[in-house]
């Protein structure tokens, strides 16, 4: 396919031609749907602002943007969807390209460098800090042209902008790590202090790193949307994406312009990027765990056929009312009533299809951030989160479940878990999980009533007893 400027859905082509502005590192699904269709709707006015999208690892991607002219479909899926074309992209980096790489990262009209590397893309420790025993840090702090790591590629161009007495570039984390913007400075900082103190320095005082929170629903590509796109359009289009019509990306106000007028295109500019985080996670997060274990033992297997349960949806949303927002800070700009009912609409979405079974993956590592801070910070006020600790039960239950069925249960602690979960009552599994501080924050251990309310809540989930426990 050549292209898809002629394509009878609302689209950017004809308008003035971009220029590139931004980097991208790992321009995959998420950031075509995403960032990619924000900064679509900045060029409509502003053409400084085209993409290079760069993929550090395989061409694959940057090579079915480049045969496609950088046009690809954008599926909205929703009760009403939609589609519409993106034309955001200019250039299609690879591994092989590294000089040109360098020297766009070195052009001073290139303002903004995004990524959506995944959280293992930062090379971070445990702690949060750089992991300097990371084999691609070790790789890019012996030298070469052509770093492995993000890392590597940020602090190559900021060294570049240094030594040329040019501004240097907004790096713009967009994965979402806690505190993505800090940590992702701290790195840099950490990276170039190894190899030269008066770059870090540099770095240190004049690069400015601001926290980000993104959040739309993406589900992958497939030959379903392929052959949809086709149906609507006419032409064939395997770089299409979709996601749900929902889309967020909160941006720390760093006090100076980043370059695109990001505002402008719905973006959030604000000083409190933790509190749209810690929203994101007690409200949307918690939800969801809640929903995937309550829904998988009441026979459901997506998030908009739990949605259909009126007691889990009517149970789910009195845990938000009663138990998480009482205990969420007011955020200027952030309209909690609002959210949570977008929350939950977002959730009853017919069209994307989101296994509860997937959610329900890694609970031991998700669920002290997900419920257990809401459950901690409720019994410091001197309240008893009823619903918090129901959904927890329901977790507890579903370990049982798996153990005693022979299903894998998939966490990084499965192994220990299974054993844990294969035998006893659920108020035995609650006490040893609680013991051992798995999926359980280690404060609870010392709040006996607490405890037996967890324990109840197994009992009641296990039996089935839905009634007392939805209560």
């Amino acid at each position: 396919m050549a292209t898809l400027g002629r394509v009878a859905v609302p689209s950017p082509i004809g308008r003035t031609e971009p220029h590139v502005g931004i980097v991208h590192f790992g321009p995959g699904a998420f950031h075509r749907a995403h960032q990619a269709a924000y900064i679509d709707a900045v060029l409509a006015d502003d053409p400084r602002w085209g993409i290079a999208a760069v993929s550090m690892r395989t061409r694959r991607t940057v090579e079915a943007l480049a045969a496609q002219d950088g046009l690809y479909t954008l599926a909205i899926r929703d009760t009403e969807s939609s589609m519409r074309v993106i034309g955001a992209h200019r250039e299609f980096l690879g591994p092989e390209d590294a000089a040109r790489i360098h020297a766009l990262l070195a052009d001073p009209s290139v303002e903004l460098v995004t990524s959506t590397v995944t959280e293992k893309g930062y090379c971070l420790a445990g702690d949060g800090t750089l992991d300097m025993n990371h084999a691609d840090i070790v790789h890019d702090l012996a030298g070469t042209d052509t770093p492995r790591s993000l890392i590597g590629w940020l602090v190559a161009g900021l060294g570049a902008r240094k030594a040329a007495g040019t501004a240097p570039f907004v790096p713009m984390p967009c994965d979402n790590l806690a505190s993505n913007g800090a940590k992702l400075h701290a790195a840099l900082i950490a990276f170039a202090r190894m190899r030269d103190a008066a770059l870090a320095d540099w770095i240190a005082a004049e690069v400015r790193v601001p926290s980000t929170m993104v959040d739309s629903i993406t589900p992958a590509s497939d030959a379903a949307l392929y052959d949809d796109v086709e149906a609507t359009i006419g032409l064939r289009d395997e770089a299409a994406v979709q996601r749900e019509s929902f889309a967020q990306w909160v941006i720390e106000d760093i006090g100076r312009p980043f370059g695109p007028d990001l505002a402008g295109a719905g973006a959030t500019i604000t000083d409190d990027v933790g509190g749209y985080e810690k929203a994101k996670l007690r409200i949307l997060n918690g939800a969801h765990s809640t929903l995937a274990y309550a829904g998988l033992l009441r026979g459901a297997t997506s998030v908009a056929d739990a949605m259909r349960d009126d007691a889990l949806a009517g149970f789910v949303d009195a845990m938000i009312v009663r138990d998480i927002v009482p205990m969420l800070p007011s955020v200027r700009g952030l309209d909690i009533d609002a959210y949570r009912a977008a929350v939950l609409q977002r959730f009853r979405n017919p069209v994307i299809v989101h296994r509860l079974d997937q959610i329900a993956q890694d609970g031991s590592q998700k669920l002290p951030y997900r419920l257990g801070d809401t459950l901690i910070a409720n019994r410091d006020a001197g309240r008893m989160p009823t619903h918090v600790v129901a959904a927890i039960g329901c977790w507890v239950a579903f370990l049982i479940r798996q153990a005693r069925s022979g299903t894998a249960i998939v966490d990084p602690a499965g192994t220990e878990l299974a054993s844990i979960a294969a035998q006893g009552s659920p108020a035995e599994v609650v006490a040893t999980l609680v013991r051992q501080g798995l999926g359980i924050p280690a404060a609870v251990a010392g709040d006996d009533a607490l405890v037996a309310a967890l324990q109840t809540a197994a009992t009641d989930a296990h039996d089935g007893n839905w009634v007392k426990l939805f209560a």
